[in-house]
């Protein structure tokens, strides 16, 4: 879906006019339009302000052009699982489980490869490939390296 489609639908689903919506992100109701038409798009300060409007993270307003994994545990992420800060905006590089209210949860990563590992292991996918897993692509997220 285009960004153009996502904001006038994610606009109309609120139930607000190109006027209301205007005054709420501080442009005009011109700018909406022209937004919705694709014209243009909102500037990041904007995408910012709409993101927090609309419970949705910006990778999502821009209709998902990349596929978004948490940088602590490689999760991919959702808009319903990716993190949010203490101020309530998306942080868009880690999962909800990873960071919450500003906070690291794992101190080091042999304790996210254990947790991990305890936790999606299954008769599909035993413990020691599951490990061996998360050993290999924990190290090269952004969280963990050095």
């Amino acid at each position: 879906m285009n960004t153009k489609d996502i904001l006038l639908q994610l606009r109309t689903k609120k139930g607000l006019s190109q006027e209301q919506l205007a005054e709420q992100v501080f442009v005009t109701r011109q700018a909406v339009s022209r937004w919705e038409t694709g014209e243009t798009t909102p500037n990041t300060e904007t995408l910012k302000l709409l993101s927090k409007l609309y419970d949705v993270s910006i990778n999502t307003l821009l209709g998902a052009p990349r596929q978004l994994v948490c940088q602590c545990c490689g999760m991919p992420l959702e808009d319903a699982t990716t993190s949010h800060e203490p101020d309530g905006a998306f942080n868009e590089d880690y999962c909800k489980w990873c960071y919450t209210d500003g906070a690291f949860k794992y101190t080091s990563m042999e304790e996210l490869i254990d947790f991990c590992t305890s936790h999606m292991a299954s008769k599909a996918w035993p413990e020691a490939q599951v490990r061996a897993h998360m050993q290999a692509v924990v190290p090269g997220l952004k969280h963990w390296k050095k």
